[in-house]
């Protein structure tokens, strides 16, 4: 992977809008429009469900992420995951941050300001792969739906609220595997993470899903 830039303390926080601060650092739109769903033919829909299938079977998960941003200053770090609700992006310095959830609020933990922010997982655009049992369907809304040679990307957003924001999964297919994510916050700004070489069902320890309750506890 690149060398990545170094990153601003600005850019670094939007870039972790991705995962916690998307509704925190945009405008909320309480009163955003229903979305609309996107058409899916009977060969769409057996591929959703495929696609739900596969995400409810992730039980633990780890990978290596590459994070680009909306100013397309990057990052590095490790991800892992343990369904349900538990998250950990752990990244490489120069970054001095991490991000974790424990299934209720996700924790983004500024190491270098010594400083800790808090969000319901809810008002993230990955709340509903947390979640204990995957449905994109209900309070999830599937806005597009495009297949391409060997893959798969699905754009959701909360069906409720979505003036959270939208968050596109990209699929290997064949077989199936979650390759990359992109979120486009509520200012309209992009951030994608790519996971690399992502392993799935390998042990995890629940220390490194609790919370911080101070600058030096990292879990």
């Amino acid at each position: 992977m690149p060398t990545p830039r170094p990153l601003s303390r600005r850019a670094l926080l939007r870039g972790a809008a991705f995962i916690a601060l998307a509704v925190a650092i945009g405008p909320h739109l309480a009163f955003a429009a229903a979305p609309v769903a996107a058409t899916l033919t009977a060969q769409d829909q057996a591929d959703l469900k495929r696609v739900e299938v596969y995400l409810d079977g992730i039980k633990t998960m780890q990978a290596l992420f590459q994070q680009t941003n909306p100013d397309g200053s990057t990052a590095e770090g490790e991800l892992f995951m343990s369904r349900p609700g538990k998250l950990r992006f752990e990244y490489q310095p120069p970054v001095q941050m991490f991000i974790v959830s424990d299934g209720n609020y996700v924790a983004v933990d500024d190491l270098e300001l010594k400083n800790v922010q808090f969000f319901p997982v809810e008002s993230t655009p990955v709340w509903f792969l947390l979640r204990e049992a995957i449905k994109l369907s209900g309070d999830v809304t599937v806005t597009r739906f495009e297949r391409g040679p060997k893959s798969l990307r699905v754009t959701c957003v909360q069906t409720k609220d979505p003036g959270n924001g939208g968050i596109t999964l990209v699929f290997q297919d064949d077989p199936l595997v979650l390759k990359q994510w992109i979120v486009l916050d509520p200012q309209h700004r992009v951030t994608t993470v790519a996971l690399v070489d992502p392993r799935q069902g390998v042990p995890l320890k629940p220390e490194m899903f609790y919370l911080p309750t101070n600058t030096h506890d990292r879990g």
